[in-house]
C-alpha cells in the first residue's frame, strides 16, 4: 500500500506526492489506517488516494487505487475549444488548479 495526494486530480496527472513510505509487506491495516488518519489530518484540502499493489508476478504493479479524501471546495474542469485549419475543432479538458497555480509552480 502506499498512499499519495495532489491538488489536480486529473486523469493523466501521474505525478501525485508521496505521503510517507510505501507500505511494503505491512499485514497490519491497523497500521494503513493510522498513515491515512495521518494524512488526512495533515492535508485537509487535497485529493487523497491509497494504491495497493500485488508482487505475486515478481513485479510490483498496482491492481488497485481509489481515492479516499477529497478537498471540500474542489476547482473542477472547464473545457478548452481550439480552432484549427479549415473547420477542424479540437477540445481539452483542463484543471482549474492547474490554471490557479501556473506550470512549473505546483511542485
Amino acid at each position: 500500500m502506499n498512499i499519495e495526494y495532489t491538488d489536480d486530480p486529473h486523469p493523466r496527472n501521474s505525478y501525485w506526492e508521496l505521503w510517507g513510505l510505501p507500505l511494503f509487506d505491512i499485514k497490519d491495516t491497523g497500521a494503513v489506517m493510522f498513515e491515512l488518519t495521518e494524512a488526512r489530518k495533515t492535508i485537509t484540502n487535497a485529493y487523497i488516494r491509497m494504491n495497493a499493489f500485488d508482487a505475486a508476478y515478481g513485479v510490483e504493479s498496482c491492481v488497485m487505487s481509489f481515492i479516499v479524501n477529497r478537498p471540500i471546495n474542489e476547482p473542477g474542469f472547464y473545457l478548452d475549444r481550439t480552432e484549427g485549419a479549415g473547420r477542424f475543432i479540437s477540445y481539452s479538458i483542463k484543471s482549474y488548479a492547474v490554471q490557479k497555480n501556473g506550470e512549473g509552480l505546483r511542485y
